[in-house]
């Protein structure tokens, strides 16, 4: 997710992307054979057909057709501009608070400010997404993304206003994809799932190293004025907001079907909830009026 003021500003994708040793995007390997074993199908090349994981594909596939769309309607393939990211669904203070445009909370995390912010975050998000899926299912996959996704582009809103920044546009889908980490944090630790100990402890870990070393990335960025500009916020919230989600769950596999399902209500009916809290809390604290001289 990144964070853009209105002036000319070129779209740097956030550096979520790790080179060390075990970490879950630059090891591709290990999610993929991770993910074979929560599949319980190891060594068996069926299991990687397109309905292990049609959440997944759905999503990537989601936001490479915008990206493609936006490029038809003329849209900079490296830099897009504030104007045209809002245009497409760019998540804003302003248009969010005063003009009751809270659907970009949820769009915004599938517009993209040029092809390597695109990719980045499609190759974070199939990895995760690949490893989440059997945990948590297709649907869980979706409401995760949404909810979580949702979760940071209003944590991001929140905080622009505080420090006086209602004209900042955030776009990208990361702050979902750290959602998703968040979910994976969680459940990797369950007792339940048919995985030796050491072999989860180690996936988590990874999933661990890659949220801390991004956000040491982002926080740097900022604090040294890289001219990288990531939405730390959008990143927080996405990550707290998987968490919130995943920790009335049991993961799918290793659990009985029905205590699976009733437990994912519960976690959507959770953070929808406490979403609509905050979206009303966001316009008590913020009223239009505080939009006024600034």
């Amino acid at each position: 997710m990144g964070s853009y003021p209105p002036p000319d500003l070129p779209g740097h994708p956030p550096p979520i992307l790790s080179t060390e040793q075990g970490s879950v995007v630059a090891r591709g390997e290990v999610v993929g054979d991770m993910t074979d074993e929560l599949r319980g199908n190891v060594a068996q090349s069926h299991a990687r057909s397109w309905a292990f994981a049609p959440a997944t594909y759905i999503l990537v596939g989601i936001n490479c057709a915008v990206f493609v769309a936006m490029l038809l309607a003329h849209v900079s393939f490296w830099s897009p501009t504030p104007d045209q990211l809002v245009l497409w669904g760019a998540n804003d203070p302003t248009n969010v608070l005063v003009f009751g445009e809270w659907y970009r909370v949820v769009t915004a995390m599938f517009v993209h400010v040029g092809i390597v912010h695109l990719a980045t975050n499609m190759w974070c998000l199939w990895n995760l997404g690949l490893l989440g899926e059997p945990l948590i299912g297709p649907f869980g996959v979706f409401a995760a993304y949404i909810l979580s996704g949702a979760a940071g582009n209003m944590l991001s809103i929140a905080i622009n206003m505080y420090q006086g920044r209602p004209e900042l546009v955030g776009a990208g889908a990361s702050g979902a994809v750290f959602g998703i980490a968040g979910v994976l944090i969680v459940l990797l630790k369950s007792p339940r799932l048919p995985i030796p100990a050491k072999d989860l402890a180690g996936l988590r870990r990874s999933v661990i190293y890659f949220a801390v070393l991004t956000f040491v990335i982002g926080f740097g960025s900022d604090r040294f004025h890289l001219g990288v500009n990531i939405d730390n916020m959008a990143h927080l919230g996405g990550l707290v907001g998987g968490i919130i989600f995943a920790l009335p769950m049991v993961p799918l596999r290793g659990s009985p079907r029905e205590l699976f399902l009733l437990r994912r209500r519960v976690a959507v009916g959770l953070m929808t909830g406490l979403l609509v809290f905050f979206g009303f809390y966001l316009t008590n604290v913020f009223p239009s009026s505080s939009f006024v001289n600034r």
